[in-house]
């Protein structure tokens, strides 16, 4: 469960970084499907494209970094949050097949968000030894500064 996790994570990642992105470039030949993009007002764009490139980095530094490996789950959590008003935006403007993609996105990252949290989650950077006591896990790579 954790390969599969890993790998949604690194592609939603991926989605999510280069769409936030685009919230900030806005390049003037995108597809058809995305010219909704050239009618969002531009705190909309400011706010979710910082939020996007925020949970993507999110998804996937924690785990990496294994400091505060928490912060998956909410990342995870906060981009379903951010697809549910995408798919409001795009049912007002009777985007049905936008609403089919941002459903898609949302039940992906939901499913990492309930993974990282109950199926995989990640053990941080400490982990009981068989002494009983916490130990650094980073003494294994030598320590921070080794």
């Amino acid at each position: 469960m954790n390969i599969v996790l890993w790998i949604l994570q690194v592609l939603l990642a991926i989605y999510f970084f280069v769409t936030g992105l685009v919230h900030f470039t806005l390049p003037t030949s995108l597809p058809p499907q995305m010219s909704w993009m050239f009618d969002l007002p531009p705190a909309l764009h400011w706010f979710s494209g910082t939020v996007e490139i925020l949970a993507a980095l999110g998804l996937v530094l924690p785990g990496v970094t294994k400091v505060q490996p928490r912060l998956t789950t909410w990342a995870a959590l906060g981009l379903v949050l951010v697809m549910a008003g995408a798919a409001v935006w795009h049912l007002q403007r009777g985007e049905l097949t936008n609403i089919g993609m941002n459903a898609l996105m949302a039940i992906l990252s939901g499913f990492v968000a309930f993974g990282r949290w109950r199926l995989a989650p990640f053990t941080g950077g400490r982990r009981q030894q068989g002494s009983g006591r916490q130990e650094d896990s980073s003494a294994d790579l030598g320590g921070p500064l080794a």
